[in-house]
Parts: C-alpha cells; structure tokens; sequence
C-alpha cells in the first residue's frame, strides 16, 4: 500500500528571513518616500524676487557715499572789535552779496569815524583860509610891482626928456647921469619884483599842494573809517546759503574772529569717499552718476584726494549737468563711478551674497515659469547692483535672486 509524503517547505520561506527582507524594502520605501516630500518645496511666486538675464554693455561702477557742496565758499570774519547787536538771518537762509546777515555794534568805531570827519572839515577850513591869504600877499606883492613899474616909466621918460636937453645945454650932465642911473635901478627892481612874484606863485602852489596832500591822506583814513562802520552791517559777499553762523547775540568779537560761512547755491560739487581697496581703480575724467534721492546728475572725477581716513578716500566730483532747484549743499548723496564698461555680456541683478568670479547654485525657471530647477552658475565683475555671468544661463532666461540658500531641493515648485 502507497504512502502519500508531504514535501517539506524551504527552510528560507520558513524561517523569518522573509519577513524580515519585506519588513526592510517597505521601511527603505517608506523613507525614499518621506525623503522625497521633504525636499519638495513650493513657493508662491508673489513672495520671491525674480531677473531675467539680459545682454548687452554693462558698467562696472565703484559706489561711494557722501554731500553736494559749494564749490565756491565764502569765510565772513569780523573786521575789528565788535558786539553782535542784531542776527537777521539764520543758517540755511538763502542770502544776495548785499543782503546784511549779522549787525555788529562799536562806539569806539564810530568815534573814529567822528574825529576823522571833523579833522578833514579842519584840513579843508585851512585850505580855504590859506588860499585866500595867498590871494592877499600876491595882490600887495602885485601892487608893488605895479608902483615901481610906475616909477620906472617915469624914470624912463625924465631920461629921454633931460637926455634931449642935455643936448642942446639946458641940463647938466651930471643930472641927466643922475636920471639914468635912477632908471637903470629901477628896471633892476621891477625885474627883481617880477622874479620874487613868479617864485612866490610857486610857494603858494606849492603849500596848497601839501595841504591837499595832508587832505588826500586824512581822507583815506575816513574813507576806511567810513568802512569799518559799514561793515558792522555783516553782508554776505557772494549769492548763496548761509552755511554756518557760529555768533551769539550780545557776544563779543576780536578782529578776524568767524561771523558766517556763506556756500554758493547754483555752484555746487559732490564730495563722496570710496573703499580704500577700491580707490586704485579710479582715475580723474571717469564718469559719475549722482544720485540725490530726488534726481540723477552726470558728473566727472575730477580730484582723488592721496589721503585715507577711516579706510576710505575722498573723492571730488565735478557735476556737469543742470542741478534741480531741491538740490542744497550738504545734501547727502550716492554716487556711482565708472570704471570700466562690458561690451555685450550676460549679466543679471546681482542676488545677496552673490559675489564676483565665483561659481554658486541658482534656481532658473522652466519655459512654464512654475517649476525652477537648480542649476550652476559662474559669475563675472560686479556692475553696482547688476553682475555678470559667464556660464550658466541663456539670455531672457528667468532666475531667482532672492536668498534661497536653505533649500537644498533640486527643484521647487511655484505657485
């Protein structure tokens, strides 16, 4: 009689082994699973920054920071000994050469002025008084020229008459000797008369000329006495602003001591300081952009100052454009330099933390715009807010420039 044998199962599919392997593949897919969710990110596209890469010139540019100021200044300083009386305008005031800012006060000045104009009235008293003493002393002088002339032609005519008788023996020659002797005196005289009334003409001119020499001179002094009053009335000197007024009413003044800084409005420049480490890179005729938060302004580099204070250099910037009437001194501004320009490259704007000539991970969007892949880029020079890229990215491609570096997910979603 048969005997029906039962075959014994594998020893693998009796054992634990098996469920042990399927407990593995279900807890590796499991994990392959949550691994997969947890790296898919979704963004809403509202709530990141996005550039498209363009192509074309771009200028590479240093940034620096700094105020419009006057090119033209003006430093008022008191001119002698003074007492503020009166401040009329304050800093900021917009002032014409003649309008009067500051009035000091002087009694000692004013005395001057007094004693000045009462010694020129004496000076022009005695000059009249003089001139009309020299018109007496020529009158009498002249009147005794007048009387030997008189003589002398008496004289000449009692000659020529005895001279007549004398020749037909009426007159003695001893008389008529003695009438021309009486003659030839007088004529000595009259020409002594003549030169002593010539040399006294010079005498005279001469003394008036010294008194209006002494005249002349007074005069001047009146003249800065006069000025030294006017200007206790502060003018500011030059069209502009006022810029700085350090006085006090009731204070006192020494001669040369600062009453007001006047800058000029219409002609101003920009002084802005750049990083010591990128000072190498500027030259004087470079190009500027200015901005003064309500305009842009063109300007040149026209001075780069050798000195570097807090790790930084000053630059002088000469606008060469029209300046906006918002435009003041001491306004503060940005500037941007020029230093070189890229001829027809790719460049996007630059993201945070995105530095020059190195390689990083940027998200670049699909044709879609709904899903961004993560793609290498290498970038080139830094252009201000713009930088370059050489490798990575097509023009009129799409980019996310906002600070993403916590995600590492190869792609994220937007939405």
């Amino acid at each position: 009689m048969d005997v029906l044998k039962t075959k014994k199962a594998s020893a693998f599919y009796t054992t634990g082994w098996f469920k042990l392997m399927a407990l593995v593949f279900v807890a590796s897919a499991l994990l392959g699973f949550m691994y997969t969710n947890s790296h898919q990110v979704t963004l809403k596209k509202n709530e990141i920054l996005l550039s498209t890469v363009q192509q074309g010139d771009l200028a590479v540019t240093v940034e620096g920071y700094g105020k419009l100021t006057s090119n033209s200044l003006k430093l008022i300083t008191a001119h002698s000994r003074a007492t503020v009386e009166e401040i009329i305008l304050k800093p900021g005031s917009h002032v014409t050469r003649d309008t009067v800012i500051v009035k000091l006060a002087s009694p000692e000045l004013h005395h001057a002025l007094l004693n000045a104009e009462q010694e020129l009235a004496q000076l022009n008293a005695n000059l009249r008084q003089l001139r009309v003493n020299q018109q007496r002393e020529m009158l009498n002088e002249q009147a005794l020229l007048t009387a030997i002339e008189a003589e002398f032609e008496t004289a000449k005519l009692r000659r020529e008459a005895e001279y007549k008788l004398l020749e037909k023996g009426i007159v003695a020659e001893f008389t008529y000797k003695q009438t021309a002797l009486n003659e030839s005196q007088l004529l000595k005289r009259m020409n002594l008369f003549k030169a002593r009334l010539s040399q006294l003409s010079h005498v005279h001119q001469e003394a008036i000329n010294i008194q209006q020499e002494r005249i002349k001179q007074l005069g001047g002094q009146l003249n800065i006495a006069k000025q030294r009053v006017e200007q206790l009335n502060v003018k500011a000197g030059i069209d502009g602003v006022i810029q700085h007024l350090p006085v006090q009413l009731g204070q006192s003044l020494t001669a040369g001591q600062e009453v007001a800084l006047i800058g000029s409005i219409s002609d101003l420049i920009a002084l802005v300081r750049v990083p010591q480490h990128q000072a190498p890179k500027l030259k004087v005729g470079q190009s500027v952009s200015v901005d003064t938060r309500s305009d842009t302004i063109a300007g040149l580099v026209s001075r780069i100052d050798p000195v570097v204070i807090d790790n930084t250099v000053e630059v002088e910037i000469s606008l060469t454009e029209a300046l906006s009437a918002s435009a003041r001194p001491e306004q503060t501004i940005d500037a941007q330099i020029t230093i070189e320009t890229l001829s027809n490259v790719l460049y996007i704007e630059r993201p945070a933390k995105l530095n020059a000539h190195t390689e990083a991970n940027l998200y670049k969007l699909d044709q879609g715009a709904l899903l961004a892949a993560r793609t290498s880029v290498k970038t080139g020079k830094k252009a201000g807010r713009y930088i370059e890229i050489t490798h990575g990215a097509s023009r009129g491609e799409q980019v996310i420039i906002s600070d993403l570096n916590n995600y590492k997910s190869q792609h994220i979603t937007l939405e």
